[in-house]
């Protein structure tokens, strides 16, 4: 299996976001995200970041964290020209983990057939 240099900008980019949305950025918001997954463009034009919250998150708090992530975009471009080593730093897109919210869906109605299945 080729492993294409879009794959290897991916992988720092996501070490070097992650970093700073824990030790860099200030905002309140960000502080219960992680980042979950990068996707790079073959072009290393634009990045796409994926990121879950902490907990089982509303949807006032899902859009108050992606304005926080928006607002703190050009930091974090800014940092990542200072850290990697890279012709152009990709434009950075955010975008909201569901995966974990499906996994938790799953596991409470496993649990709850477990829980069934105890009463019975």
């Amino acid at each position: 299996m080729e492993y294409k240099r879009s794959d290897r900008v991916a992988d720092l980019i996501q070490k070097e976001i992650a970093d700073l949305v824990l030790r860099r950025v200030k905002d309140p918001r960000v502080a219960a995200v992680t980042i979950t997954g990068v996707e790079v463009s073959p072009d290393l034009k634009h990045a796409r970041i994926f990121y879950c919250i902490m907990g089982t998150p509303t949807d006032a708090e899902k859009q108050s964290v992606a304005d926080g992530l928006t607002k703190a975009k050009g930091f974090m471009r800014m940092e990542l020209g200072k850290r990697l080593y890279m012709r152009s730093v990709p434009e950075l897109a955010f975008h909201y983990d569901a995966s974990f919210d499906y996994g938790e869906k799953i596991e409470r109605i496993l649990r709850k057939l477990h829980e069934n299945d105890h009463t019975e």
